[in-house]
């Protein structure tokens, strides 16, 4: 005679709904219904309401510079996290611990954290800001200074995503194309971002995400001057602070956006990426 099968946990279905209410109420409260307000609130006024507050030179100044930062920092990054992971997944070398574990450090530092050292750094009593300065270059407090805060915070989210599957493809394929004759160049682009692809390209549109709502290590380090180095998260805070509610919420629908769109870009790369990738 066969033992009974012993319950496991979830077999209920009293217990399954009783997970699936509260896993649905958690999300409506604490992501949903915060999204909702967003355009609710950017949209009370009317649309024409709406088109005003996101055209004020501010707000369109503070889209251009958070774009021509996604532009620089993205493309960046994305190489960064190649060479980084293929350097880590591909090669064998005395300190791979230590670079592994270095390419993970921007997750382990607070942004704000990371705005300070780049003062300390690059700021005019830093330890090259006298000579930046003497060279007339302005790094603090301008546009290069929000690239390197955005390229900071963001490096790790390319290699993060291809290591693993790098790691797990193994170097093979890479050693049968230098055996016939491949360059170093010819097998990167040939073997080894195909077998990559779809997580690169998840990799950048997380990268891209982050940089367009980076706050703390660019408003530690761009000096938050209207119209001339506010980003658009920063653009939000200023406006919500000059008690213009309505222009906040109508800038922060861009972010949102961003985000909505990402997360569509997510379920894209998950329904066309291979199983085994």
């Amino acid at each position: 005679m066969s033992a009974a099968r012993r319950p496991r946990i979830g077999d209920g279905p009293l217990f399954r709904a009783g997970l699936l209410t509260a896993v649905l109420v958690v999300t409506a409260l604490v992501i949903g219904g915060p999204l909702v307000v967003i355009f609710v609130e950017a949209l009370k006024l009317g649309w024409g309401a709406y088109f005003a507050n996101l055209t004020t030179p501010d707000t369109r100044h503070a889209i251009w510079l958070t774009v021509a930062t996604a532009l620089i920092a993205v493309p960046v990054n994305v190489a960064f996290g190649i060479a980084a992971a293929w350097a880590i997944a591909k090669f064998e070398f005395r300190g791979k611990g230590f670079l592994t574990a270095l390419v993970e450090l921007p997750f382990s530092i607070s942004p704000i954290v990371a705005g300070v050292a780049y003062l300390f750094v690059y700021g005019a009593q830093g330890w090259f800001g006298p000579t930046l300065d003497a060279l007339g270059i302005k790094v603090m407090f301008a546009y290069p200074a929000i690239v390197l805060a955005s390229l900071f915070v963001t490096a790790p989210f390319v290699a993060r995503e291809i290591l693993p599957l790098m790691q797990a493809q193994g170097s093979g394929e890479e050693e049968a194309a230098l055996s016939l004759g491949a360059s170093g160049w010819r097998t990167l682009w040939s073997v080894t971002l195909p077998n990559i692809r779809w997580a690169l390209l998840y990799g950048a549109v997380l990268t891209n995400a982050r940089v367009m709502g980076e706050f703390g290590a660019v408003s530690v380090v761009s000096g938050s001057i209207r119209g001339v180095t506010n980003t658009l998260p920063l653009q939000i805070e200023l406006l919500y602070q000059d008690y213009n509610a309505a222009g906040a919420f109508a800038a922060a629908t861009v972010l949102a956006g961003i985000a909505l769109l990402t997360i569509l870009a997510k379920l894209v790369v998950e329904r066309f990426s291979p199983r085994d990738e």
